[in-house]
């Protein structure tokens, strides 16, 4: 029997998942795994061995998508048709409920750092959060009066359609869209895929970071006009704090003083939680949930 003093959670991303245990009592981590996402058997039968190794009473998932959220569908808890190889039709859910023997709460990666920044800045339910990212792709969630945004399905805003800068002539990454969604033309891989080098390896002040940022910005003020979130959270590894300069700028453009926003350094910032760590704070608030809910 697993005391309720321990929750777990799993950053399911396409390239790593990241497993982490935290003590509910004193709020560390005591235990982290990183793992590669190689195909699905592999990958769940790792992080099953770890979770096995270091027993939790509850575990929270945010991984890549799209996937299956509605609890009278069949597939619920399922990886539904994705880009990743391998993965779709994957019962992730179902799969670590069975070998682990205890309540498993899954939501999007995105929606899990919106969760944990929702956590971080206070856990407000009269506001409205909304989170980003810009990594291997993209994707965004929202959270308001504490729940997400997303009933039967969750947002799938990566997709948002966009118009393209000035002179960027790039074809696009995004197999479904090409050029027309903002992870066609946002995406880490897009970087590369514009001038064969790495993101990483790019200077700052190349000009494909002036590119990505205008398609940030858009989806953030697409998202702004949706929901009057009151607060904008930039994450990923592909900005950096001096490339939202250039997102606000855009946004501010983009706005063109319709509507009234808070002031706009302070509407869109970086994360709160160090390291990327938004989605595991998140999921262990949802593991917590979910043993309440017992």
């Amino acid at each position: 029997m697993v005391e309720n003093k321990y929750v777990g959670s799993i950053e399911a991303g396409g390239t790593k998942f990241i497993l982490a245990v935290q003590d509910t009592e004193t709020g560390k981590i005591v235990a982290k795994k990183r793992i590669p996402t190689t195909d699905a058997k592999e990958t769940l039968a790792k992080s099953i061995e770890f979770f096995k190794e270091h027993p939790v009473a509850a575990l929270g998932i945010g991984t890549f998508g799209p996937i299956d959220i509605n609890p009278n569908s069949r597939t619920f808890g399922y990886i539904l048709d994705t880009p990743k190889r391998g993965w779709s039709g994957t019962n992730v859910k179902g799969t670590f409920e069975k070998e682990l023997g205890i309540p498993v709460v899954m939501t999007t990666d995105v929606n899990a750092s919106c969760y944990g920044e929702y956590i971080a800045r206070g856990k407000d339910d009269s506001k409205t959060y909304f989170y980003v990212t810009i990594g291997t792709g993209v994707g965004a969630g929202a959270v308001q009066a504490g729940k997400f945004i997303g009933l039967n399905n969750h947002p799938e805003m990566g997709h948002m359609l966009v118009t393209p800068y000035p002179g960027d002539n790039y074809t696009g990454k995004c197999p479904f869209h090409g050029n027309k969604c903002v992870e066609g033309m946002a995406a880490g891989p897009s970087l590369e895929g514009r001038t064969g080098i790495p993101g990483e390896k790019l200077p700052r002040d190349h000009k494909v970071f002036t590119y990505v940022s205008y398609y940030v910005a858009q989806l953030l003020f697409n998202a702004y006009m949706t929901m009057r979130p009151d607060v904008m959270v930039v994450g990923g590894s592909v900005l950096n704090d001096q490339d939202l300069v250039q997102v606000r700028g855009f946004f501010r453009e983009f706005n063109n003083n319709y509507v009234a926003t808070p002031d706009v350094d302070e509407l869109i910032v970086r994360p709160a939680v160090e390291d990327n760590g938004s989605a595991t704070l998140g999921d262990f608030e949802l593991a917590k949930e979910a043993l309440k809910n017992q």
